[in-house]
């Protein structure tokens, strides 16, 4: 068994992961609207963003300051493993080819992959910096 693999890190990664879980449920809830159609997942593409910069982030920021194992599993595994929606995502962009909207799944899944790429290295980028 890997030394990292430990009940205390698996508590730290279960913290981590309401805590991320629930701040995907509030932004998801305040970017929708009830009633309105689903013209393209802001929602979901505005949090996979948003933590690609916070991994990159994070990731640059330990490079130099380390964290203990349980602190790094918490915040990247945790809280940006349940804040991050790559599983909705996919549901989503095949949501938008059964409904015949090509052009917008293909923005959404290559801008998504784009901007997260770029995403994660500004934050890794502005935490070496």
């Amino acid at each position: 068994m890997p030394a990292s693999l430990t009940l205390a890190t698996a508590l730290w990664v279960a913290l981590g992961g309401a805590i991320g879980s629930v701040g995907r449920y509030v932004v998801s809830a305040l970017m929708h609207r009830p009633g309105v159609p689903l013209a393209f997942p802001w929602a979901t593409f505005a949090v996979n963003i948003a933590g690609a910069l916070a991994l990159g982030a994070v990731v640059g920021l330990t490079l130099h300051t380390p964290l203990a194992p349980g602190h790094r599993a918490f915040l990247t595994l945790g809280v940006l493993g349940g804040f991050t929606t790559f599983s909705t995502f996919a549901f989503e962009s095949l949501g938008l080819m059964q409904s015949g909207l090509y052009g917008k799944a293909a923005l959404y899944v290559v801008a998504s992959v784009v901007l997260s790429i770029a995403a994660a290295a500004l934050g890794f980028g502005l935490a070496r910096a």
